[in-house]
């Protein structure tokens, strides 16, 4: 158990290491680019969702927003069904600059879970899955992100 727990240690800390690289090297934050990771999956969100999920406060997110929104990276819309709100959306032409500092990484990832079985890759989506609760509900408990 100490083993795994240390590896998984040692691969969370990689992978902020490479986000911060993959962050500089865009001229972004992290925070920027965890938006917009955000985003790309969910397609829209409100800017408190944003802010949820960013685990930022709603005036930081004002701030990047307007940040992304000038670099041309999001649109940013006011509700129509409510004006108070304004839905954040990234610029899908901006999409293939966000995901080719990833390729390299993602083509050897795609090479190392082709010698997996069909059992040990629903494991690990299980697994992360379960992995992202547990995340968010320690977010939650200490008043974070959702």
């Amino acid at each position: 158990m100490a083993d795994l727990m240390r590896a998984g240690r040692e691969t969370a800390r990689l992978s902020m290491v490479f986000r911060n690289a993959i962050a500089d090297r865009l001229g972004l934050t992290v925070s920027d680019l965890e938006c917009l990771d955000f985003l790309a999956d969910v397609g829209s969100a409100t800017a408190g969702q944003v802010a949820g999920r960013t685990n930022l406060t709603t005036g930081a997110v004002t701030s990047m927003l307007r940040r992304l929104q000038q670099a041309g990276f999001v649109t940013a819309e006011r509700d129509p069904a409510d004006r108070r709100r304004v839905i954040v959306t990234l610029r899908p032409e901006r999409i293939p600059e966000l995901e080719r500092p990833y390729e390299r990484f993602a083509e050897q990832a795609v090479r190392l879970i082709e010698g997996y079985s069909v059992e040990e890759v629903l494991l690990l989506v299980r697994h992360f899955g379960r992995m992202r609760e547990m995340y968010l509900a320690e977010l939650d408990r200490l008043g974070g992100a959702q």
